[in-house]
């Protein structure tokens, strides 16, 4: 018998269907998708159960952590963002937020056949936003770090003192409480 995919949402299966595979253990719910409970996890897999894509908007924020394995716990609203001035339509779904930003093309990554933030701009988006409690974030901040050991001194460069950022000053004060 075929084998499944990992990731399964209504086009595959009724919602019918899929929450009775959740109430067998099958399955888990992530956001809109439906996830294999024996599916590894991987950043590939955790990319595409954001519904994430090739040439569409790029996973960012507390989303991109998750796939970027910083936290364990999936995102109940899927972030993404798109280069300002990108002609995007309004999601109407509320498990989906498309922020315009300023990013450039190497602050992307292809994870799983998805775009989403790099980890360093992953890092550079959480410490400046303010939504998010300074608790709740530190131990996020230090798993991206412990990826990345030189993240610090990268992130430190973002936001020199000439540079216009917005949250400039909540960032750095994160950024200071961050391991070396």
């Amino acid at each position: 018998m075929p084998r499944l995919p990992d990731v399964l949402d209504t086009t595959e299966f009724s919602l019918a269907e899929l929450c009775a595979a959740r109430i067998d253990g099958e399955l888990v719910p992530v956001v809109d998708r439906w996830v294999a409970i024996d599916a590894p996890d991987v950043p590939a897999v955790r990319a595409r159960a954001l519904g994430g894509a090739p040439g569409g908007p790029a996973i960012a924020g507390w989303s991109a952590a998750w796939v970027h394995g910083a936290t364990p716990v999936p995102p109940v609203v899927a972030e993404f963002c798109v280069p300002h001035g990108a002609r995007v339509a309004r999601s109407r779904d509320p498990r989906r937020l498309v922020r315009e930003v300023a990013i450039t093309a190497a602050d992307h990554t292809m994870v799983g056949g998805c775009r989403c933030t790099s980890l360093e701009r992953t890092a550079f988006d959480l410490l400046r936003d303010p939504r998010y409690d300074d608790r709740r974030l530190a131990p996020v901040l230090a798993e991206l770090v412990r990826s990345d050991p030189e993240l610090p001194a990268r992130l430190r460069a973002r936001f020199a003192p000439e540079r216009r950022v917005p949250h400039r000053r909540l960032a750095l004060i994160r950024l200071s409480g961050l391991p070396y």
